[in-house]
């Protein structure tokens, strides 16, 4: 057990880095500065995973109708822990989301860690966008990590898992979006803690992903899978679609697989868990 590590948040991403990182895990929930200080005083831990967050039951279109607790856990929660690590020196690893910037296909490049065309039309996308913009400026001269996450691709059946998803559905997108391969995430999140990494880093696969050359490769397996593909104003839901760069992650020397390198992989475990 890596007693040096305390991930707080029991969700999708915290278990599964807890189960890859051998370190202690809290789900309490947290709402002050005094609760977030017991959970320090009871695991006396070095470096602060922050994995609490909302993105709705269903979908993100939830947190429209839960403001209160996606504000709480999206993003007072993580400028409450920033100031509990400031204040015992501690190290904090802030999980956040790239699906909070505007993008156009036809002329935007890649989208940089820098930044600031925010997408506000979902609240989700607002609300971790404010957490966002003051950790920012704590990461300036303190020891706080923000990895942005995206669209995350599991090789194991989970609910929150893209392929999951897609499974339910009988239309799909075709849009190349930046996801996060979680075993690749989890590697790239070691080494970011391991060469004592602040600031903002894009935490996603290279490339895009496009569903239905994900949903083709599963299909080589299932042949009974069916889908039909349908065009993006067909959906008439508010969705942020982009592509981030991975050229600041490469930098530091961690190699970033492209996403449709890693689909076969992703597949053939997935079908055997």
């Amino acid at each position: 057990m890596n007693r040096n590590i305390l991930i707080l948040g029991k969700g999708f991403i915290g278990e599964r880095l807890q189960k890859e990182l051998h370190c202690q895990i809290d789900g309490a929930m947290i709402n002050s500065f005094s609760a977030a200080q017991k959970l320090i005083k009871k695991y006396n831990p070095k470096i602060i995973i922050n994995c609490i967050g909302i993105t709705g039951r269903r979908n993100v279109d939830d947190c429209e109708l839960e403001k209160d607790a996606t504000l709480l856990a999206n993003s007072f929660v993580p400028i409450i822990l920033a100031e509990v690590a400031l204040r015992n020196n501690l190290k904090l690893v802030h999980i956040s989301s790239g699906c909070i910037f505007n993008f156009d296909y036809k002329k935007s490049a890649p989208i940089k860690e820098e930044s600031k065309d925010y997408y506000f039309k979902l609240f989700y996308s607002r609300s971790k966008i404010y957490a966002e913009r003051a950790l920012e400026v704590l990461a300036r001269d303190y020891n706080i990590l923000i990895a942005r996450i995206r669209i995350p691709l599991l090789n194991a059946k989970h609910p929150k898992n893209v392929l999951d998803k897609l499974l339910k559905y009988k239309q799909v997108i075709d849009v190349a979006n930046s996801v996060t391969y979680i075993p690749d995430f989890i590697q790239a999140i070691k080494y970011l803690i391991k060469i004592d990494a602040k600031g903002v880093y894009n935490v996603v696969n290279k490339g895009g992903l496009r569903y239905p050359k994900l949903m083709q490769v599963y299909q080589k397996y299932v042949p009974s899978c069916k889908f039909k593909v349908i065009a993006l104003k067909k959906l008439r839901l508010d969705r942020t679609n982009l592509i981030l760069s991975t050229k600041k992650l490469e930098k530091t020397g961690f190699k970033v697989r492209n996403i449709n390198t890693v689909l076969e992989e992703c597949v053939k475990e997935y079908l055997k868990s």
